[in-house]
């Protein structure tokens, strides 16, 4: 069983509730457009950190990180991409990999719109956990606390970064 802390464009700005919130989490994943290295050194070196770089990160982010991130947690085909859209309307970049080959939980960022929901057609469950930065036009800072045991989730819990 792993729990797992999961957070979007947090643009470069650091918030000590993200390691408050992460505190019982086993690992963290970032959707993209991290902001700064420091950001994502400072999650890593609280917990362990599964990042993708997306349209806003510079060349140190693309370097640390990938553009896409595949893996498994416990049984489960993981696969993270900052622009990735969703269920109905994949972006077109990632839209060619999902429909050949789903995975069973995809994670996106990119639109600050918060977002859990089964695609039916592909039998997956997509997560965009929201924006935890203050940068945009987002209302409410978000990420999510999710609990993956053998190939099932439970636990989904959206938690909102009042200010």
């Amino acid at each position: 069983m792993k729990k797992i802390g999961i957070l979007s464009d947090t643009h470069a700005y650091w918030d000590d509730k993200y390691l408050h919130y992460f505190e019982p989490c086993d690992e963290i994943w970032h959707a993209g457009d991290i902001g700064s290295t420091e950001v994502a050194e400072r999650l890593a070196a609280f917990r362990p950190l599964r990042a993708v770089y997306g349209n806003c990160d510079g060349g140190d982010l693309r370097l640390m990180f990938p553009e896409k991130n595949r893996f498994k947690c416990e049984d489960v085909d993981v696969l993270i991409k900052h622009i990735g859209g969703y269920p109905g309307n994949y972006d077109p970049s990632i839209r060619g990999t999902l429909f050949a080959n789903p995975p069973q939980l995809f994670i996106a960022g990119h639109s600050h719109i918060l977002k859990v929901k089964y695609d039916k057609t592909l039998g997956l469950l997509h997560i965009n956990p929201g924006a935890a930065g203050q940068q945009g036009w987002h209302k409410e800072r978000t990420l999510i606390r999710l609990t993956i045991e053998g190939n099932k989730f439970t636990d989904c819990e959206v938690i909102t970064l009042n200010d």
